[in-house]
């Protein structure tokens, strides 16, 4: 099997520049003063930022350790630093295809498929399950995050509706995925009604029955394994454990930018514009909300919650040249070393799907 590399085609040059555009034409429209804002990053403290960028490179590791915790309970066998560079690669994906809510686990299932013989349904459940876990993460920064706006007196009506909305959808889609991770009767009825549909749409031309038996033959390994985890919930409070720490690591880096600055901002500006960033880039719908939208949204949290526009744009950009760039640069790095020595796949039959 040809190990497939994702290419930078013209769209994907084209979406960041536009991004970028979008979002100083933003800070045009709004009046923030652009040369302030280079004056102001010039005088940035380098300590607290150079801690930013190594809390980066922390907050990553802890985020595949939390996922590779998930996937040694399955018999997935990784080491630390390869699960730290399969997530480094899925970094890069997520930004040069406009699908992050999926496109990273998508290409983590991949290299784990391709690199060793583990059943697919596996992976697809510790990823799923790594997923689920950082959901409820999510939803509990956000509660958080109102809890300290609260005890603050700082209550902006549109940040508490955002917050509100998607604390909400979010737990609501929780609970629905949670009860769909053990309906495999349900997952079977759909692949059935899927394939049929495909049948009948290709008059026939596509020969459903062996896509059929192996979206069968997976579910049934991805439901197995989703049992394994309710059987024995130690495996999810240990990658639960490193996924907070994974949060930790996340929410200090704009605020060590924002000392950087000489202006500390309230741990509860932090927690709610990083929960609801994350919020928004997790919706499974293909929006490519990694260049622009971000730094969009973030000016206007911060700005709402009483941050000075220009400090605001001057701290986002800052973030996103630790958030994005830098992850942008060390991911293409990670998918360069992972691709240096060409791979020759696993022999594997289809029987290791019932293992």
């Amino acid at each position: 099997m040809e190990p497939s590399k994702p290419k930078i085609t013209r769209k994907t040059a084209l979406l960041p520049l536009v991004g970028l555009v979008a979002f100083f034409l933003y800070i045009y429209l709004f009046q923030v003063d652009i040369p302030a804002i280079i004056a102001t990053a010039q005088t940035a403290d380098p300590l607290p930022y150079i801690a930013a960028v190594l809390f980066s490179l922390v907050e990553v590791f802890f985020y595949a350790v939390s996922w590779r915790t998930l996937a040694t309970f399955l018999a997935i066998k990784m080491s630390v630093f390869k699960s730290y560079l399969y997530v480094w690669y899925g970094l890069y994906v997520d930004i040069i295809v406009p699908a992050e809510s999926v496109s990273g686990e998508v290409t983590r299932t991949y290299l784990v498929m391709r690199d060793q013989c583990v059943p697919c349904g596996k992976v697809v459940a510790s990823l799923f399950t790594h997923r689920l876990l950082g959901m409820a993460m999510n939803v509990a920064v956000l509660v958080l995050g109102i809890s300290l706006l609260f005890n603050g007196g700082q209550i902006n009506p549109l940040v508490f509706n955002l917050i509100v909305f998607f604390a909400v959808a979010i737990t609501a889609i929780l609970i629905l995925l949670i009860i769909f991770s053990f309906k495999e009767k349900w997952s079977l009825r759909a692949i059935d009604w899927g394939t049929r549909f495909v049948h009948v749409i290709t008059r026939g031309k596509v020969k459903v029955a062996k896509i059929k038996e192996d979206a069968c033959r997976i579910t049934k390994s991805f439901h197995d394994s989703m049992r394994e985890y309710k059987n024995n919930p130690k495996p999810l409070v240990s990658s639960l454990f490193s996924l907070a720490l994974t949060w930790v690591f996340s929410l200090s880096i704009p605020y060590l930018v924002f000392l950087s600055l000489r202006l500390p901002v309230s741990w509860s500006i932090i927690l709610i514009t990083s929960a609801i960033v994350v919020a928004v880039k997790s919706v499974p719908i293909g929006i490519p909300f990694e260049v622009g939208l971000p730094e969009i949204t973030m000016t206007t949290l911060y700005t709402s919650m009483g941050v000075p526009a220009g400090i605001s744009a001057t701290a986002t950009i800052l973030t996103r040249l630790i958030t994005l760039w830098l992850r942008f640069f060390i991911g293409f790095l990670a998918q360069q070393w992972l691709e240096l020595k060409p791979v020759i796949a696993p022999t594997c039959n289809t029987t290791t799907e019932k293992a």
